[in-house]
């Protein structure tokens, strides 16, 4: 008699606690205050889906701000943010003289009114609940930053551009960046797309490094960790990356990228700002180059060259010809995709050994 009066009043009391959990928890949330930085230039084509999807993440859970802080573009980037301030109070524009994505991060987080940085691009498109479940998951995991996978995308799908999509998302084109192959639970990770922090996280670990044209993200999550932070990568849920379209946009952008690898580098004297991942590249490059030019001295030398270079082709004959078979895309159009990426990111990797670091 007695377990059958107590059994239900202790099931009655768990409950109860459960529940007030649950409700202190909604109530912390429902106080907080969340800024989005959207740094950008000339996005034109792009920043009205951006904001867009953006606004489409207002919650009652949180109040909400949205920064767009503008490069001096010179495209109608700057007409289409106006018009979106115009329709809402919480989206405000801010100018960056300085045009790069780290003064335009650090603008907007002096700015910044909310407990919750989310950094966010132009060139991306996020789902109804991307900032509710980021903000969520920062307080369970109790995180510096957390972010999700990044899918990659075109805007205008025709043969070439599905074939550029799928080499930006395979492997063998991007390498093990898990936050663009994905993963199936909470991983802790060097780095993530788009991420969400708190605010104090810049005010522990310093802001973003002017200095860095590219690589910032990286840099800043990189120094978090040696600083005993901690970053997540969260399954279920992805943004949308537009990638560019064009073969000479993508040999641009990477070229870039892989130049400021090493720029990076020489900027931050660590080899640990970055990943190993981001040389592979410049190896590859060095592997026909070096032996071409030491054959000279020793003609033996060459067949480094040949023997690279040839292990290279026969690969990525196999990967295309079965990426071609399996999801109906151009070969031609794989190969010569795979080609550019690879080709200017070593190519520009290269050039930032030689290129001096302004200071």
């Amino acid at each position: 008699m007695y377990r059958f009066l107590v059994k239900p009043k202790i099931t009655f009391l768990y409950k109860n606690i459960t529940n007030l959990q649950r409700y202190k928890k909604k109530i912390k949330l429902m106080s907080k205050f969340v800024s989005i930085i959207l740094p950008c230039r000339n996005e034109e084509k792009y920043i009205e889906k951006c904001i867009q999807s953006l606004i489409n993440n207002q919650s009652p859970d949180f109040q909400l701000e949205i920064l767009i802080i503008d490069g001096m573009s010179t495209d109608k980037t700057v007409e289409i943010a106006t018009n979106y301030c115009r329709q809402f109070s919480f989206i405000k524009l801010l100018h960056n003289a300085d045009k790069t994505v780290p003064y335009a991060m650090n603008l907007g987080i002096v700015h910044a009114e909310g407990d919750f940085i989310v950094r966010v691009d132009a060139h991306a498109s996020y789902p109804e609940n991307y900032i509710s479940t980021l903000v969520n998951n920062l307080i369970s995991l109790d995180a510096d930053n957390v972010g999700f996978p990044c899918k990659t995308d075109v805007l205008t799908k025709n043969r070439k551009t599905l074939a550029i999509r799928e080499v930006l998302s395979n492997r063998f084109g991007v390498g093990n960046a898990l936050f663009r192959i994905g993963i199936e639970k909470v991983t802790q990770a060097d780095t993530v797309p788009f991420g969400c922090y708190k605010k104090s996280v810049f005010t522990r670990f310093g802001l973003y490094d002017t200095r860095l044209a590219r690589n910032q993200d990286i840099e800043l999550n990189k120094r978090i960790i040696r600083g005993g932070g901690k970053i997540y990568l969260l399954p279920n849920l992805e943004c949308v990356y537009y990638a560019r379209e064009t073969f000479s946009a993508i040999a641009k952008n990477n070229y870039n990228n892989g130049l400021w690898n090493i720029l990076t580098v020489k900027y931050t004297n660590r080899m640990a700002s970055l990943s190993l991942r981001h040389f592979i590249p410049l190896c590859f490059i060095l592997s026909l180059i070096l032996p071409l030019f030491l054959s000279f001295l020793y003609l033996p030398l060459l067949w480094i060259a040949v023997w690279s270079s040839s292990h290279y082709l026969g690969l990525l004959t196999i990967i295309c010809t079965r990426l071609a078979i399996n999801k109906k895309l151009n070969f031609f159009y794989l190969l010569w995709s795979f080609i550019v990426l690879h080709f200017s990111y070593g190519f520009g990797s290269l050039i930032g050994i030689f290129k001096p670091a302004k200071r």
